[in-house]
């Protein structure tokens, strides 16, 4: 994802991959809905089978096991289900690459030297060590990132407690156990993937974390699970099996100095809601074009910087989130109080709403924003509905290049003039909503005019005092005429 962002800037981008091809293991299942829209905001969701395909989506989420309808929320949904990994991994890199992304697989990171004007790589090859030279690194590279150890990045948090298998399995026809089964033993959740397949999840009460780079077998997995839920899956088969922890770690800094993290390189935590890959697509987005900007040379002092300061509380809240899900999802009878309690509060809207902004992404306001700011300011764009020049289109279209968006509403000729000093990297759009009566329209607020960044967050609207040449030169650097 990150590639493709630095593509749609300007950067030239290498992609160093260990592995020769990929694994065609899919751990993750789906993303939230704020990265639905996200895929959204650069054309992306076709290939997923949506929109107006067979991209499956649900009202339906739940926080901890606990369930709920999600569209308390206004036009949002739990998310896209039943992608697998695998299809979104070769969704985004045909992407990349056809923006003109190198990826070299086979490339093993091994080292690096950072200094004032750039990074240099050593990596392993087929061919031996080779030595490349760059303006920028970025770890991609998971929770046992090579990078961030490299570049030595603190990485404080709490270690696993416990341990829990993963795994594909093939011919057991197992009941769905779609938001998880306690037992005495333990919880298992079953789902089912296509004909004959399952995805299991397999925790069982009293296992320590394995110590160990290697999967576990499936005979491994098989006992555990005979032991909780009393029925013999032995044989079957897997397609793959794996495992993970509830080791819950974030970097202190998601930047040190021309080396930065991103994903599960800077955070690691529970998979509760499967909320991972998702919040990693969105810290590549939010990394992209401020990454692209600097090396470009129009970045505005401080940009690079405000990565670390907008996505470091979105992961610490992930981690809190996913850490309290846990505890009520996979914790022992001890936990059974604050189930029946969530169960309660849950009945309230108030609750329904805060949890489904939490787990979904869609409540992430960034910390910039001035306190009288109007309330769409540091939240993302809903996508709106607009008529341009007697054409319908919306506001998550007008994002597919990752440019800045003045979108002006009002037929004002101060936004359309402020606008022509940033003509490269903001688009100045003049319309009409479509339709005033949709959620999108009324979160508008009176506002006539907003400025939108490559991201899809709002950065300034007309109801804030700052002026819009101001909040310009905030985000996308000098005026490029000079004026």
């Amino acid at each position: 994802m990150l590639a493709g962002e630095l593509r749609l800037g300007g950067a030239e981008v290498v992609v160093l991959e260990r592995l020769d091809r990929p694994t065609g293991q899919s751990r993750g299942l789906g993303f939230t809905a704020r990265a639905m829209e996200v895929f959204d905001q650069r054309g992306l969701l076709p290939a997923f089978g949506g929109p107006g395909g067979t991209l499956e989506t649900s009202p339906m989420g739940h926080f901890g096991g606990i369930q709920f309808d999600f569209t308390v929320l206004e036009g949002s949904h739990f998310g896209a289900r039943g992608i697998l990994q695998s299809l979104t991994e070769s969704v985004l890199e045909e992407w990349a690459v056809g923006l003109g992304a190198e990826i070299r697989r086979g490339w093993e990171f091994l080292d690096l030297a950072d200094g004032d004007d750039g990074v240099t790589v050593t990596a392993g090859t087929a061919e031996g060590v080779r030595h490349l030279r760059a303006a920028y690194l970025v770890g991609c590279d998971g929770g046992h990132s090579a990078v961030r150890k490299a570049a030595g990045f603190d990485f404080p948090g709490t270690g696993a407690t416990r341990g829990m298998y993963l795994a594909d399995v093939v011919g057991c026809g197992l009941r769905p156990r779609f938001l998880g089964e306690r037992l005495e033993n333990g919880m298992v959740m079953a789902a089912p993937l296509r004909e004959g397949v399952d995805r299991v999840i397999v925790v069982e009460n009293g296992t320590p974390a394995p110590d160990r780079s290697e999967s576990p077998s499936f005979a491994e997995i098989a006992a555990a699970w005979q032991r909780i839920t009393g029925e013999d899956i032995s044989s079957g088969t897997a397609d793959w099996v794996s495992w993970f922890s509830d080791a819950t770690r974030q970097v202190t800094e998601y930047r040190r100095g021309r080396v930065l993290l991103a994903g599960d390189a800077a955070h690691v935590h529970l998979p509760a809601g499967g909320q991972g890959l998702s919040t990693g697509v969105q810290d590549a987005v939010n990394l992209g074009w401020k990454l692209a900007a600097e090396v470009a040379g129009w970045a505005p002092e401080g940009l690079l910087d405000t990565y670390h300061g907008e996505r470091h509380p979105v992961g610490r809240r992930l981690l809190t989130n996913t850490a309290a899900q846990g505890l009520v999802f996979v914790g022992g009878p001890e936990m059974d109080p604050v189930r029946a309690m969530f169960t309660e509060l849950v009945q309230y809207e108030d609750v329904r709403r805060h949890l489904s902004g939490v787990v979904s992404h869609v409540d992430i306001r960034y910390p910039y924003a001035p306190e009288d700011a109007h309330p769409l300011v540091g939240r993302r764009m809903p996508k709106l509905g607009l008529t341009v020049a007697g054409a319908g289109t919306d506001t998550t279209r007008l994002l597919h290049p990752a440019q800045g968006v003045l979108l002006d509403l009002g037929d004002d000729p101060a936004p359309r003039a402020a606008a022509a000093r940033w003509k490269s990297r903001v688009l100045h759009v003049g319309g009409q909503v479509a339709d005033p009566a949709s959620p999108a329209a009324a979160d508008l607020g009176g506002a006539t005019a907003l400025l939108i960044r490559p991201d899809g967050h709002v950065a300034w609207t007309s109801a804030d005092a700052l002026p819009v040449a101001e909040a310009l030169e905030r985000w996308f650097g000098a005026p490029e005429t000079g004026e």
